[in-house]
């Protein structure tokens, strides 16, 4: 049998560690985009109607 030798690090590890971090980052940009916009827009719309004004009698 053979002794395996322990792994160099290699150089492209860093990189791919940095991709990883930029696509977690864009996948919380978009998630964020696409859940709190929607909500956002949907109040904006209300307001713009007057749901949010008190009725008057």
């Amino acid at each position: 049998m053979k002794k395996k030798k322990p792994k160099k690090i290699q150089p492209n590890s860093n990189l791919k560690e940095q991709k990883l971090g930029q696509t977690k980052n864009s996948a919380k940009l978009v998630l964020f985009v696409f859940g709190i916009g929607p909500i956002v827009g949907i109040i904006i719309f209300l307001y713009s109607k007057g749901f949010f004004n008190s009725p008057t009698i």
